[in-house]
């Protein structure tokens, strides 16, 4: 999926696009924050943040296209949390798929990104002719797929890691609770605390 820079290739107008693609900073450079490694979003407000429905979300976690990293579904009751990253993930996904890419390019997109450091992502721009992905790391190599035609999209991740981010904000979090916080009263979901109050009185 990554894209050769092309180097040593560079004409008068291929240039001059690529400098005026790095000097407006639409795709890339994106200052980005860090988000918290701590805290997860349970469905609703994933769905929310990455604009999908809660049947998406659960199809996708089933079939392994995005699964929750901070809390996975363990039975009945138990909510998945996912991550900052994850929340991401499902956007772009959704980008994608509304744009007709086919769901198995997804996947190969999909866990490309998997392999990138966090704030990796943020210096990505996906480039799409509506049937392959294209990862694109710098002005150059935009520039060269839309020389070869193939680049008819682009989804800057950088900008829509900044719109998950300012979602996010308006929405409910929570810390994750590691497996031993069970016994010191932090319960990993909500039924089984009740569960566990019915119990003792």
């Amino acid at each position: 999926m990554a894209v050769s820079s092309g180097e040593g290739r560079a004409t008068p107008d291929r240039h001059m696009a690529s400098q005026r693609a790095g000097e407006q900073g639409l795709l890339f450079d994106t200052q980005v924050s860090s988000p918290p490694e701590d805290v997860g979003y349970r469905g609703p407000t994933a769905c929310a943040a990455a604009g999908i429905t809660y049947r998406q979300l659960d199809y996708w976690a089933r079939t392994a296209l995005v699964e929750p990293s901070v809390r996975a579904a363990q039975g009945s009751g138990s909510q998945r949390l996912y991550s900052f990253r994850d929340v991401l993930v499902l956007k772009v996904v959704k980008r994608l798929l509304d744009t007709g890419v086919s769901l198995q390019q997804i996947r190969v997109a999909v866990s490309c990104l998997r392999d990138r450091g966090v704030n990796d992502l943020a210096q990505i721009t996906l480039m799409s002719d509506g049937v392959s992905v294209y990862e694109c790391t710098s002005p150059d190599e935009v520039v060269d797929l839309l020389q070869g035609g193939q680049g008819v999209f682009g989804i800057a991740l950088g900008r829509v890691w900044q719109e998950v981010e300012g979602s996010l904000a308006e929405l409910p979090g929570e810390k994750a609770a590691r497996d031993d916080d069970d016994d010191a009263g932090h319960p990993q979901d909500e039924l089984a605390h009740r569960r566990r109050v019915r119990r003792t009185g």
